[in-house]
Parts: C-alpha cells; sequence; structure tokens
C-alpha cells in the first residue's frame, strides 16, 4: 500500500461551497442545509434551557425518541416547517423575509440568526 509522504495533501481534497450537501452532490442540498441550520437552533435552545428530552417532547408535541433523533441530526422524519413549528413552541422568534425579485439569478433561501 503506498504511503503519504509527509506534507503532501491527497488530490481528492477540494474547495468547500460552503454548503456540505452540495459538495456531496445530494440532491436538494439546499433545503438539508436550512434544515440542518434550523434544526441546529431547535437543539441548542433545548440545551440552553437545559431541557431533558422527554421534557422537550412535551413542549414541542413529541416523544422522546423524535426528540433524539433530533438531537442526533437525523433529520429525515423532519420538515422544515416542523423544525419551525418547534422553534416557536420553544419560545423562539421565527421570522420569514422576502426580498425584491433579482432577475439576474434565481432565488435562495438563507437562514440566520443565533443558534
Amino acid at each position: 500500500m503506498p504511503s503519504n509522504p509527509a506534507g503532501k495533501v491527497a488530490d481528492a481534497v477540494h474547495d468547500s461551497t460552503g454548503n456540505v450537501f452540495a459538495d456531496l452532490n445530494l440532491p436538494e442540498s439546499d433545503e438539508l442545509l436550512y434544515k440542518a441550520q434550523i434544526a441546529s437552533a431547535v437543539a441548542s435552545t433545548i440545551r440552553k434551557r437545559g431541557l431533558t428530552q422527554v421534557e422537550a417532547g412535551k413542549l414541542i408535541g413529541a416523544d422522546q425518541a423524535k426528540v433524539s433523533s433530533l438531537l442526533r441530526g437525523r433529520l429525515t422524519d423532519f420538515s422544515v416547517d416542523r423544525l419551525i413549528r418547534f422553534l416557536t413552541l420553544l419560545g423562539r422568534d421565527v421570522e420569514l423575509k422576502i426580498s425584491r425579485e433579482v432577475k439576474s439569478r434565481p432565488g435562495r433561501v438563507r437562514v440566520t440568526g443565533a443558534a
């Protein structure tokens, strides 16, 4: 097996687009990114409030297993809408802002704010 000489970087290293899901060529990578960002805010809020998974589940209307999945980043069972609802049930305000039209490119969705 060939060795990697010290100081050599593998040829497979590429600059990131800023979206790991796009870098992995996953379909709907933009949605996956903002879903992960919203879920991160939910998880951060749960941790900051010192809630157990059972307590968090009671607040957001989910069982402990769903809360555990969310906290572990397993997001396939969660829609963006549901994650936003979790944030509001945890006392977080969520603001959606629609900008003016930009004809030179497709629109995009960004998630900003404190986690």
